[in-house]
């Protein structure tokens, strides 16, 4: 696994494994690396910036500018005079909808340099990032496009003299705070919901995975969302992003991340004004395979559930359960499949799985790893880092994995898989439900009886039967217990951006009520 500057202009020999070969591309110019506000690129005011990296190399992608709260200040000024004073909330939604269909149709355009971001900054497969995180992109805006005329209050039927109804107003200026795993989707995933509410916002990335949403913010200007409905932010949690969650001028805040940093948001919104918060955060979700099920669907599912994205996802199925008459038949084929799994340049169209985002999650997920190698864990496959430069990690599968194990217990969010069995069906409920977090989970199984009792016994926000990372701009997403609350997918996603106000007048002299 290699890759090299070629030093002609951006063009970089990628896509070098321990396979051989590999592919010509033209990295795109990095055009944005400047904060987003009011319709504008800025300078941070400390006139500071930091280092986005390369994670196939470690090598500097680009010095982006370091937000912070005078920077978030001004953000929310813009956002506030948009809101109170401008056309986006007074837009009829229809027009709002027009607006984000536009947003769409630029984001399909530039699909393939948005691809080339996204793979570069975060070390996703090129492939898969195009048809994923890019295409689910324009997906989402053009859901919530659709959503935008589709705000309906209700009409109550009041027990006395009065009529009564229900408006949905805007919430007002949204703080958006996305993650560095999904930095595409993420970005959607709040924005498309609260430009059709009629919010205005300040979002800020992720530090590790700055790129793409300066470009989006460039493409909302360009389809005519109006100055300050968007504001970008780049820079750090503790600074830029403690600030947007304690500002007093902020109406609410949706947060997604680790767990740790949703307590501190909460923290935050307690001591300043109160704000709604709506937070997606970690998980440590079961797999949960019987033995009746089709040992190859079975391993299909396990591998992308757990290797998907590097395993850099919340919903990872990092507890796969295996019922013991299937057990050893799972364990063989899923080694077998596993000897044609290439970790690789994200650039080459054979590989995989990339690199981890930077240094700091790569040590992380080491770390994991030398855990369970200690606590008594065998490894089946993989275990250790790989290639001479860069942030890869071999995909690592534990067998007789113990449920009191660190790796069984805490999110790694990385390649590692563990294994465990289980007999009944009453002892794996309570197995997938000894965990603090309650974000997801997977069942496969022939037997409908099995199926409906599972979905209804695990408490997750979202529970696949037979499928695994099935999501949908129309299915929920979010969690229960310590992996949150508040869903950022469906129209479910329109609520935390609402405030329902009830109107009541008298009605004199009415014929019934």
């Amino acid at each position: 696994m290699a890759s090299e500057r070629n030093g002609d202009g951006g063009k970089e020999r990628a896509g070098e494994n321990g396979n051989g070969g590999g592919v010509s591309l033209e990295l795109p110019e990095i055009r944005y690396t400047k904060l987003f506000i009011n319709g504008a690129f800025v300078d941070a005011v400390s006139g500071k910036t930091f280092e986005t990296r390369d994670p196939r190399t470690g090598d500097v992608i680009a010095s982006i500018a370091e937000g912070d709260k005078e920077d978030v200040d001004l953000a929310v000024k813009a956002a506030r005079e948009a809101f109170d004073h401008g056309k986006w909330p007074r837009m009829p939604g229809s027009e709002r909808g027009r607006i984000m269909m536009k947003y769409a149709d630029l984001v399909e355009q530039h699909a393939e340099e948005l691809t080339l971001l996204e793979s570069l900054d975060a070390g996703k497969p090129r492939t898969v990032t195009r048809v994923v995180d890019i295409g689910t992109s324009a997906t989402s805006l053009r859901y919530f496009a659709g959503a935008a005329d589709k705000i309906h209050g209700e009409t109550l039927k009041m027990s006395t003299q009065f009529q009564g109804h229900t408006l949905r107003e805007p919430m007002g200026v949204a703080g958006l705070i996305i993650p560095w795993n999904f930095p595409a989707i993420m970005f959607f995933c709040k924005v498309a919901p609260a430009l059709a509410a009629g919010c205005t916002m300040v979002v800020k990335p992720a530090e590790q995975t700055p790129l793409s949403a300066l470009y989006f913010a460039h493409f909302a200007k360009q389809a005519g969302v109006p100055d300050g409905v968007i504001n970008v932010i780049t820079g750090f949690g503790p600074t830029a992003g403690a600030a947007i969650a304690s500002h007093m001028d902020v109406d609410m805040v949706s947060f997604t991340g680790s767990t740790a940093v949703g307590r501190l948001i909460m923290e935050a919104s307690a001591r300043s004004n109160l704000k709604p918060v709506s937070l997606e955060l970690g998980g440590k979700s079961p797999l949960i395979i019987f033995e009746d099920a089709d040992v190859d669907l079975a391993v299909d599912l396990s591998i992308s559930a757990n290797f998907f994205n590097k395993g850099e996802a919340c919903l990872a199925a990092s507890r796969v359960y295996l019922q013991e008459g299937i057990y050893d038949r799972f364990v063989k084929k899923l080694a077998d499949r596993m000897e044609s799994w290439v970790v690789g340049d994200p650039f080459d169209p054979r590989v995989n799985q990339g690199p981890q985002v930077n240094k700091e999650q790569y040590e992380k997920v080491l770390s994991y790893i030398d855990h369970g190698k200690r606590e008594g864990a065998n490894v089946l496959t993989g275990g250790k880092p790989c290639g001479q430069r860069g942030y890869y990690i071999e995909p690592t599968v534990f067998t007789e994995v113990k449920d009191d194990m660190i790796i069984a217990k805490e999110e790694i969010f990385g390649p590692v898989m563990c294994l465990m069995k289980f007999r009944t069906v009453e002892e794996v409920i309570a197995k997938a439900n000894d965990t603090r977090y309650g974000l997801a989970a997977g069942v496969v199984t022939k037997d409908i009886d099995v199926a409906n009792r599972m979905t209804r016994s695990i408490r997750a926000g979202v529970v696949w039967v037979n499928c695994y990372f099935a999501m949908d701009a129309d299915c929920p997403f979010g969690g229960r217990k310590m992996s949150g609350f508040g869903k950022d997918a469906s129209m479910h996603a329109l609520d935390k951006f609402l405030a329902v106000k009830a109107v009541v007048t008298p009605v004199y002299d009415s014929p019934w009520l």
